[in-house]
C-alpha cells in the first residue's frame, strides 16, 4: 500500500465513503477498519506481518442499499486492484463453469492494468512530446517540408530527426539562402498551428506499430475454463518471436496523436516492473467482492444443483484461506486478499454456509433497508447524484434544468412505494423513476437550447401519470 494510504484513518475513509454513499453507518466503518489494518501490517516486521491475516467482512442485505457501491469506493480510494465476482458464475472444480481461482487470475489482470496506467501518467508529458513529434514529422513530409524521405511517414526516428532537425543548409546545400528560410518560417507556422489545435481533423499517414495478434485458446489448470493467450507471448517464449510488424495507416491527428502517445508511453515502461509490483499489490492490496453468495448456499439435498453449491463454497474456502494461484504472471498468493461477500439471504442464512468458509468471514454487517427519507438524500447529497448527473447532461444542451424539493421529495415517494409494492431493487428504482420522469424532456432538449426546466411536484405528477399514486398501476409501470 503506497504512503498516502497513511493519511487515511479509518474516520477519513467513513467520511470519504460518506461522499458517495448514504447511510450504512456500521457497514463503512467495518470496511474502513479492514482497510487501515492492511496499513497497520505493513508497519509490523516481516515474520509478524505474514502471520496477520485480513478481516474478511460478510455484507448482509437487500439489492440496491449500497453494498457494491461500499466496496467499489473502498478500491478507488485506496488505490487497490479491485474485482466484482458473482458466486452464481462458478461451478465446483471439474463441473462445466469458471472455476473460483479465475477471479483471482482476473484481479491480477486488472493490477497491471492499476500499475500501467499509474507508470503512464509519470510518463506522460515525455510520451505527449514525443506523440507531437510523430505527429509533426507526418504533417511535414506531407507538405514537402522534410529532407529526410529514408523515413517512413510519422515513424519515431522521422519525428526526432524533422523535430529537432538542423538548418535545411546542412542537409540540403544547393538551396538558396531564401528557399531555406521560406522553408524553414513554413516550418514553423506549422509548427504553430498543430500547437494551437487547428489541424486536430486533418488527414495525415502515420507508421504504427501492427497491433493484431491472433489469440489461443487453451484449457485451464482445471480442465474447464478457457484462458486467452496472446499468440505473440508464446513466440517470444519459444524463442521465434518475429521483428515488431509495422503498418503506415490514415488517421486524423488527433486519432494519430492518441495512438502514437500510447505507443510511446509503452516504450517508456519497464514492463517487468510493473509485472513486480502489480502481483505484489495483488497479493497485499487487492480486494475480492463477491456477490450473491447467498446463492451458493446448499438447500439441504443430497444430490442434484446442492452438490455443486456446497462444492463451490469449498473451492472458494482455498482460497479465501490461502493458497498459491496459477497465473500467467506466476503463482500468486491469496493470503493477504481481502475477500468481501455480500449476499441478500431472503431464503437462507449465513449460518447455513459451511462452517469453514463462515470462520472466514468474522466481520458481518446487517446493512439496512433504504427509506423514503433515504431516497430524499440519494437524490441530493451524494457528489455522483442522479439530479447532477441529470442536469449536467442538459446543460450540454444549453437547457438549464432544476428540482425543487416538493419535486424530489415526489420522486422519492413515489420510487419507496413503487419498490414496496412490486419487488424492493433499492436506490436502482430511482433511476427508473427518473427516466421515466425526464424521457420526454430528454427527448426534446435539443430543440429547447435556452430554456429552463423545472422539475416540481406538479411536473413529477403529470409526467408519471396516475402510476405515481395507483398501486396497481406501479406494478406495471416502474
Amino acid at each position: 500500500m503506497t504512503d498516502f494510504a497513511a493519511d487515511l484513518t479509518p474516520a477519513e475513509i467513513t467520511r470519504r465513503l460518506d461522499d458517495y454513499i448514504v447511510g450504512q453507518h456500521k457497514a463503512k466503518r467495518a470496511v474502513a477498519v479492514a482497510l487501515r489494518n492492511r496499513w497497520r501490517r505493513r508497519q509490523l516486521g516481516p515474520e509478524l506481518a505474514a502471520d496477520v491475516y485480513p478481516k474478511n467482512i460478510l455484507l448482509i442485505g437487500p439489492t440496491g442499499v449500497g453494498k457494491t457501491e461500499i466496496a467499489r469506493r473502498l478500491a478507488t480510494l485506496a488505490r487497490a486492484p479491485f474485482v466484482k465476482v458473482e458466486a452464481t458464475k462458478y461451478s465446483e472444480t471439474g463441473y462445466h463453469g469458471r472455476d473460483v481461482e479465475s477471479m483471482v487470475r482476473d484481479l491480477v489482470d486488472n493490477a497491471i492494468a492499476l500499475v500501467r496506467a499509474e507508470k503512464v501518467k509519470e510518463v506522460e508529458a515525455r510520451a505527449s512530446a514525443a506523440a507531437d513529434a510523430r505527429v509533426f514529422a507526418a504533417l511535414a513530409e506531407a507538405r514537402g517540408l522534410a529532407d529526410y524521405q529514408g523515413y517512413r511517414a510519422g515513424s519515431s526516428e522521422a519525428a526526432d530527426a524533422i523535430w529537432r532537425a538542423r538548418p535545411f543548409d546542412a542537409e540540403t546545400p544547393d538551396d538558396d539562402g531564401a528557399a531555406l528560410a521560406e522553408r524553414e518560417q513554413a516550418r514553423e507556422r506549422l509548427r504553430a498551428e498543430l500547437g494551437a489545435g487547428n489541424l486536430e481533423r486533418e488527414t495525415i499517414e502515420v507508421e504504427l506499430r501492427d497491433t493484431r495478434t491472433p489469440t489461443l485458446s487453451v484449457m485451464g489448470p482445471q480442465g474447464n475454463e478457457t484462458m486467452g493467450i496472446d499468440a505473440q507471448a508464446l513466440q517470444e517464449m519459444w524463442g521465434r518471436a518475429p521483428a515488431n510488424r509495422t503498418k503506415i495507416r490514415k488517421l486524423t491527428v488527433a486519432e494519430a496523436r492518441t495512438l502514437a502517445h500510447d505507443e510511446e508511453a509503452e516504450k517508456l515502461l519497464d514492463q517487468d516492473a510493473i509485472v513486480t509490483e502489480a502481483v505484489d499489490r495483488a497479493q497485499n492490496d487487492g480486494i475480492v467482492f463477491v456477490d450473491e453468495i447467498d446463492k451458493i448456499v446448499s438447500s439441504g439435498g443430497s444430490d442434484g444443483p446442492d452438490v455443486s453449491r456446497e462444492g463451490v463454497q469449498r473451492d472458494l474456502l482455498s482460497v479465501v484461506e490461502g493458497c498459491a494461484v496459477y497465473t500467467r504472471y506466476g503463482h500468486v498468493r491469496t493470503d493477504h486478499i481481502l475477500f468481501l461477500c455480500a449476499g441478500a439471504f431472503h431464503f437462507h442464512k449465513p449460518s447455513e454456509l459451511i462452517p469453514e468458509l463462515q470462520g472466514r468471514f468474522p466481520v458481518r454487517v446487517a446493512l439496512q433497508s433504504l427509506t423514503e427519507a433515504d431516497f430524499v438524500r440519494i437524490l441530493t447529497e451524494p457528489k455522483n447524484a442522479l439530479t447532477r448527473q441529470y442536469v449536467a447532461l442538459f446543460q450540454t444542451e444549453g437547457v438549464e434544468l432544476a428540482f425543487t424539493d416538493d419535486g424530489i421529495r415526489r420522486l422519492a415517494a413515489v420510487a419507496f412505494r413503487a419498490n414496496k409494492t412490486t419487488q424492493d431493487i433499492g436506490a436502482r428504482r430511482l433511476m427508473t423513476i427518473l427516466e421515466k420522469c425526464l424521457e420526454d424532456l430528454s427527448f426534446e432538449a435539443s430543440e429547447r437550447r435556452g430554456d429552463r426546466i423545472t422539475i416540481d411536484q406538479k411536473i413529477v405528477d403529470d409526467r408519471l401519470g396516475e402510476s405515481g399514486d395507483d398501486e396497481d398501476l406501479i406494478r406495471y409501470d416502474m
